[in-house]
């Protein structure tokens, strides 16, 4: 269609592209100097960007006013390059001319007729876009509204108030479809965190060991599954019962993810052979390779039970050492005094292995500080081993066992700490029955 020389109009409230494009210093400049300067009450008026074809022909758009009676800013566009130049972020709505010639269109057989609708929704996916198609045309309206428009209005059937009203519509419309949107993504990319996380959490490798194994685990971090501390359970091909619990300091992300390394390393390197002392020597060389800074370090706590379920090698790396429970006697922690540093601390450290009598039945508890840094108080006191030595002693003699015993544990940490903790809690119970 040609283009027909403009001609000076008067349109209140409206800006010409042509005007603006020539004079540097013309309207659009000035507007921006009387936002820039005018504060908040410039910053509610609405401004329209109007793309039509012939925009020096007689005006399609009267006078607009919005609910407190303010005129609304028309901007005029004679085709989709200067559009682009005209849509600034102050631009709230666009009333587009489906009649507007596409770019790069060659015959009308061969065409899009919603290619030029198509085209201003990719250069402008935040605006609202209203469209507007010849009277009678209603097929062709909705299949623009389908395409993305907010709504469609026919040309010869405009008025001010009708428009005005449309407007408002259309911009609290994609401002409702934007909002929603983002909530939707917001939702999807939360339930793939949870859905990664849970399938980073461990499953113990215990077949045809009579050992009962239980786990308890709870993230410091908000709406997370996953932190920082980490455990594993696995059973050799000898009969040994591999199990550990580990915290790396922090309880984000990355010391969630490097949390799991260390847990699938040490999987690989216990089923691999590697115990005791060699296998926290390979450990710390992982995490040294693999953690962000020099200062993370992690703690860890293996233990190996024969496969005749009465003894039992036990090495700490700056870990609580665990607690241990049989009939007719008082839970007690066991020995701690060959502890050694945590690993990624001490180049070149080592890590004694203790051997442990267990008896024939038995109740083991990994645990990591989380469960014992909880407060009891109002003066700031922590639970302390102490404090969870006498919890768990109370708890087995009420008769919880299992899940049900770390459920309780749990809980009661929680309730004493006065609401939720804010650091990790792992527990990892294992128990052998005569």
């Amino acid at each position: 269609m040609p283009v027909p020389v403009p001609r000076q109009r008067a349109i209140p409230a409206v800006e010409s592209g042509q005007a603006q494009a020539a004079a540097p210093g013309g309207p659009l400049k000035e507007e921006a100097h009387r936002s820039a300067t005018a504060g908040g009450a410039n910053a509610a008026t609405l401004t329209l960007l109007l793309i039509e074809d012939d925009p020096a022909g007689p005006p399609i758009v009267p006078e607009l006013l919005d609910p407190s009676g303010k005129p609304i800013r028309v901007r005029t566009a004679r085709n989709l390059t200067e559009a682009e130049r005209l849509l600034t972020d102050d631009v709230h709505c666009i009333l587009l001319d489906l009649a507007l010639p596409a770019p790069g269109r060659a015959t009308d057989e061969d065409a899009d007729e919603l290619a030029v609708l198509r085209h201003v929704l990719q250069l402008a996916p935040r605006h609202a876009v209203l469209a507007l198609t010849a009277s009678g045309d209603a097929e062709r309206g909705a299949e623009a509204v389908r395409v993305g428009a907010q709504d469609y209005l026919f040309r010869d059937e405009l008025d001010g108030r009708l428009l005005s009203r449309a407007i408002r519509y259309a911009v609290e419309r994609k401002r409702s479809d934007t909002a929603e949107r983002r909530l939707a993504e917001g939702k999807l990319r939360a339930q793939e965190n949870r859905r990664l996380e849970r399938g980073l959490l461990p499953t113990p490798l215990l077949e045809g060991s009579s050992l009962r194994f239980a786990a308890r685990y709870r993230p410091g971090r908000s709406r997370a599954l996953l932190g920082g501390d980490f455990y594993d359970a696995v059973r050799t091909p000898d009969g040994t019962v591999h199990a550990m619990i580990g915290d790396v300091c922090g309880h984000g992300p990355d010391e969630a993810a490097l949390g799991v390394e260390l847990r699938i390393a040490w999987r690989a390197l216990t089923l691999a052979g590697l115990c005791g002392d060699e296998l926290l020597s390979t450990l710390q060389q992982v995490l040294e390779h693999e953690r962000a800074d020099e200062e993370i370090f992690a703690t860890l706590c293996t233990v190996d039970i024969a496969p005749d379920g009465r003894r039992a090698g036990l090495c700490l790396a700056g870990h609580p050492s665990p607690l241990m429970a049989r009939p007719g006697r008082a839970p007690k922690l066991l020995p701690y005094d060959n502890n050694g540093p945590a690993l990624g601390l001490l180049p070149g450290a080592r890590w004694p292995r203790t051997q442990v009598e267990l008896g024939p039945e038995w109740s083991l508890m990994l645990y990591t500080d989380g469960l014992i840094e909880g407060r009891i108080g109002t003066d700031g006191e922590r639970l302390g081993q102490d404090g969870m030595v006498d919890m768990i002693r109370r708890q087995l003699a009420e008769g919880l066992r299992g899940e049900d015993l770390l459920r309780a544990a749990v809980s009661e940490v929680r309730d004493l700490n006065g609401g939720e903790l804010t650091d990790d809690v792992a527990v990892v119970l294992l128990d052998r029955t005569s």
